[in-house]
């Protein structure tokens, strides 16, 4: 039996601007809750094929998709290509549709099947609880406008390891091991009910050495990727994800790994000065978000290099 579902939201926005934050399934992970790593790994401009990672019921799923993008029309079909169980298929279909110059209605519907007629109502659960977290998602970043790329930071740090990408990868998944490897990490707990699906609560000094606690999931690729996204952020910030990447590079002594560390942080602008006073502004919270995690990722990294190199 296939059991349907439709969630809408209005929106103050152009539908145009809406259909693109929809269309953008990079941009998913830091600005929909649910969604942990989004990965197009193949397209032709209209067709995309996904790879997502997403909370359903508070467990990490991983599944494919096929999309059809039609931005003519402002619809967005998607058909699961390889489900997580207990779902046996599913797919939906995002359609926008103006009101006005600035008013916008979406509406998400979806369609599903289960393998055990017992597993509807978690099915059920999920898609309801997921479709109204992402359609409050959108509202609200589609509403910033032009502001919300302002909110937005991203970049990334590099180091060179003259080592194998399995000695360096095997640093940073081995996090439950961080309190004694790494100086700023003053305590984690790690689990892992699913191999390569870590979650991990995080206390962490700050350069100017006050400690945050964080809780995160990662995605763990050996020995090429580890993605995460934060479940429990500074206030500070609306969403942190990330990412440590591996290249090999270079040639017989010269060879080695390019390790990168990738973060996209997401502002808050309604706590700026709550949080660095009434003098505080975007700018400045950017400039110390980025010294704060660019401090501590190129720590952990030149860390991992000396594991790797030294043993």
């Amino acid at each position: 039996m296939t059991h349907t579902t439709t969630h809408t939201v209005m929106i103050g926005a152009p539908a145009k601007v809406v259909y693109d934050l929809i269309a953008d399934v990079t941009r998913w992970p830091y600005t929909f809750g649910p969604t942990v790593h989004a990965e197009v790994f193949e397209t032709d401009g209209s067709t995309e094929r996904l790879r997502l990672h997403a909370f359903a019921n508070g467990d990490v799923r991983t599944w494919t998709s096929r999309r059809e993008l039609d931005s003519a029309n402002l619809h967005v079909k998607f058909e699961q290509e390889r489900s997580a169980a207990p779902v046996k298929s599913m797919g939906g279909e995002w359609r926008i549709v103006p009101i006005a110059d600035s008013a916008t209605r979406v509406d998400l519907l979806h369609h599903f099947t289960t393998a055990q007629p017992e597993a509807v109502e978690l099915v059920l659960k999920a898609v309801n609880n997921n479709s109204d977290a992402e359609l409050a998602a959108l509202k609200r970043a589609a509403e910033l406008g032009d502001d919300y790329d302002k909110y937005v930071l991203s970049f990334s740090d590099s180091i060179t390891i003259h080592a194998t990408r399995k000695d360096v990868y095997e640093f940073l998944y081995r996090s439950d091991l961080w309190p004694q490897r790494l100086p700023h990490v003053a305590r984690l707990d790690l689990t892992e009910a699913v191999t390569g699906v870590q979650s991990m609560e995080m206390d962490t000094r700050s350069p100017d050495g006050s400690i945050h606690t964080t809780h995160s999931v990662r995605v763990c690729t050996p020995h090429d990727t580890i993605v995460y996204k934060q479940t429990r952020t500074p206030p500070i910030m609306a969403a942190h994800v990330g990412r440590w990447t591996l290249r090999d590079i270079g040639d017989g002594i010269e060879a080695g790994v390019e390790a990168t560390s990738h973060h996209t942080v997401v502002i808050r602008p309604e706590v700026v000065t709550e949080v660095l006073g009434p003098d505080g502004t975007i700018e400045r919270a950017r400039e110390l978000i980025r010294h704060a995690l660019g401090t501590n990722s190129l720590t952990t990294l030149r860390h991992a290099k000396e594991f790797a190199e030294n043993g």
